[in-house]
């Protein structure tokens, strides 16, 4: 749920106090630490020292190397981050926890983050409904807070206890790889004991012991969370950390683990609760209230009866710019916004929150809303060293797949979009749209753990491309992450910058919408194209390529050997013959007489762009005029209204867009390019 932000002008460097941080995101700038994570060097003799640290530990505390790769592997993908914390106060490759040090290294206490960060402020009305604004704006109040913990829960601060186990000065062990990778191996031994496992060579036997590492306090959790690990061992990995360090996990596809010890380690067991989720994560229900207060208000969803009554066509991808606990509390306040579903960075843990039958008011456009399902993922996107966990990655994989599959979504970025591709619905509401999950998600590895890799489809000369940068490689520079203008920490990102020519020095290409000249801020998303998106080629010069993008011709560096898209099948929509351009529209309303009698009819206003004459947009989908006429506390008096009209989805800029039917011709876009 970020929003689209100006930053505070507060300096701040690695190891010093955050002061003026980005407003209603201090919780992400406190644990970032802001240190730069260093650029990959080639992988050479001295890029194993990772790999010989996992074999020093898993023999100095009789593990089987190949589980302690595996569980770390599933931690953070075997990356260090440069010594900073996640967004849970995890440190190093083991993401060992230690939150009140990192709370207190950015200079505030553990009780203050725990209450939860108003992660939706900004100007955008996360209902996003113009025939019923929200009467409480959420950017208006402050947060609701969370109960303060008595202390800490034991999951974020495992870091203390592997320092106890092996007398490692913690310091040490948030800041070298090596001890950090030693602290993880203890932890794991030490939870084989206690369950009275034998010190085995045999990685079945260590099932129990990383279901307990995961710090779940319950079964399922603890479950999902050590399936994912044997998952990754019987399948292998191998990869170039963010240091350079070439680290393989050979396959062991025989494995299959002893469950069966599991019973001793006191879990409790999570009661049947009827939520949405498929039987491979842990889903929990923390119900978000349907309450009535005041004259005509309520909150903080609306009730439904989809997908009887409208299409289920997307998921929407956020994160939720606070922790786990404030978000918990934040969620059951009636007078706050609401989403579907919260993933949990430490172990992937599901909470349901929304019906999929029931509308919740998450992504700024009614009418987006309306056809479909909100995630939020715990993370901050101006910290990129506060990673989004690999638990939470597939757990989070897991669940779109299951809800794909129930609903008919179709698996592309088309339909899985992140907030910061859903358009604003008015002019008026551009501005304000937000902008999570941000650069620093990773498309490309999500797409493969949804078991739909994105790819190459067409030949070379197709009209069609899909952008596709190397997201480890990939690291443009972003600012305003801790102060507006400071560059953010050098990291990975899946998006792609773009000029208004084939040249570095040309200007940026400018998004007339938001008002404002495009910068390389993080949160501005006028020149940026994301990992999965397709676009219509408008041109080629040397290494360089142009799409056409926001009614323009937008360059971008796609060197051979080294390319940033990839060619591509679709369709594509320009405008139909004798038009000199069309309309583009930030919600697919009906005409005005598809409303029956005591339904309002809503104004089909385009936004403040068009597509001239020439130019051609890739299709995402075909759909028919709705509206969702949802005003009052009691849902007898809600209305789906159909038109016939018809728009088709497109890929305008770094947001989708709607154009009517009847304005446009579909070529194959496949074609087009030769």
């Amino acid at each position: 749920m970020r929003r689209h932000a100006t930053a505070s002008p507060a300096p701040a460097g690695p190891g010093r106090p955050l002061r003026g941080a980005v407003p209603f995101a201090s919780a992400a700038l406190l644990l970032s630490l802001l240190g730069a994570a260093p650029a990959h060097p080639a992988p050479d003799s001295s890029a194993r020292r990772l790999q010989q640290a996992f074999a020093a530990a898993a023999a100095d505390h009789h593990v089987p190397q190949s589980v302690l790769l595996a569980v770390s592997y599933l931690q953070s993908r075997w990356d260090s981050h440069g010594g900073a914390p996640s967004v849970t106060g995890g440190y190093g490759p083991m993401h060992l926890t230690d939150a009140r040090t990192a709370l207190a290294t950015a200079g505030r206490s553990a009780p203050e983050h725990f209450t939860g960060e108003h992660f939706a402020g900004g100007a955008e009305d996360p209902r996003g409904d113009t025939g019923r604004a929200a009467p409480r704006s959420a950017a208006s109040r402050p947060a609701a807070g969370a109960p303060l913990p008595s202390a800490v829960p034991a999951r974020l601060r495992t870091l203390p206890k592997a320092a106890e186990l092996t007398g490692v000065p913690a310091a040490r062990l948030r800041s070298d790889p090596a001890a950090n990778v030693a602290g993880g191996a203890a932890l794991l031994a030490a939870a084989q004991k206690e369950l009275g496992g034998p010190a085995s060579a045999d990685p079945a036997d260590w099932y129990a012991a990383v279901a307990r590492f995961s710090g779940a306090d319950d079964t399922a959790t603890a479950t999902a969370y050590a399936d994912d690990v044997y998952d990754v061992l019987r399948t292998g990995e191998e990869r170039v950390t963010d240091d350079g360090q070439l680290v393989t996990l050979a396959a062991r596809p025989g494995t299959v683990p002893d469950t069966g010890r599991l019973r001793r380690a006191g879990l409790r067991t999570r009661p049947a609760d009827g939520t949405e989720c498929p039987r491979s994560v842990s889903c929990a229900s923390v119900p978000a209230p349907y309450e009535e207060f005041g004259d005509d208000d309520y909150g903080n969803h609306d009730l439904g009866d989809r997908p009887a009554s409208q299409q289920i066509k997307y998921i929407v991808i956020h994160d939720t710019e606070g922790s786990w606990e404030g978000v918990m509390s934040l969620i059951q306040d009636p007078t706050y916004v609401s989403w579907n579903y919260t993933i949990r960075s430490t172990d992937g843990l599901i909470a349901q929150h929304v019906k999929a039958k029931d509308v919740a008011w998450h992504a700024g456009n009614w009418d987006v809303n309306a056809r479909s399902i909100g995630i939020e993922h715990e993370g901050f996107l101006a910290a990129p060293d506060a990673w989004y966990t690999e638990a939470m990655y597939r757990s989070s994989a897991r669940l779109v797949r299951y809800l794909a599959r129930t609903y008919g979504i179709p698996l592309d970025r088309q339909h899985i979009l992140g907030h910061d591709n859903v358009p604003g619905p008015t002019a008026s509401a551009l501005p304000g749209m937000h902008t999570d999950p941000g650069p620093y998600w990773d498309w490309r590895h999500y797409f493969r753990l949804l078991g739909r890799p994105l790819g190459r489809t067409a030949g070379p000369h197709s009209g069609v491309l899909t952008v596709l940068p190397d997201y480890d490689a990939n690291r443009p520079v972003y600012t305003g992450c801790t102060a507006e203008g400071e560059p953010c920490p050098a990291h990975g990102s899946g998006e792609v910058r773009l000029y208004t020519d084939h040249d570095e020095n040309a200007p940026l290409v400018r998004d007339i919408g938001l008002r404002a000249d495009p910068t390389d801020g993080v949160n501005d998303l006028s020149s940026r194209v994301s990992t999965g998106q397709q676009y219509a080629v408008a041109g080629r010069w040397g290494d360089w390529t142009a799409i056409w993008y926001l009614g323009q011709r937008a360059w971008f560096r796609d060197p051979a050997g080294q390319r940033t898209a990839v060619p591509a099948r679709g369709l594509v929509v320009t405008p139909r013959e004798g038009l000199a351009s069309v309309p583009v529209y930030g919600r697919a309303y009906p005409e005005k007489a598809a409303y029956p009698a005591g339904v309002p009819a809503q104004s089909v206003v385009p936004l403040p762009y068009t597509i001239p004459a020439g130019q051609r947009y890739v299709v995402g989908d075909e759909m028919p005029g709705e509206y969702y006429y949802a005003v009052t506390f009691t849902p007898g008096a809600h209305r789906v209204v159909v038109g016939e009209d018809r728009y088709y989805e497109i890929q305008y800029g770094h947001r989708v867009a709607f154009v009517r039917a009847a304005d446009v011709t579909v070529e194959d876009g496949t074609a087009a390019g030769r």
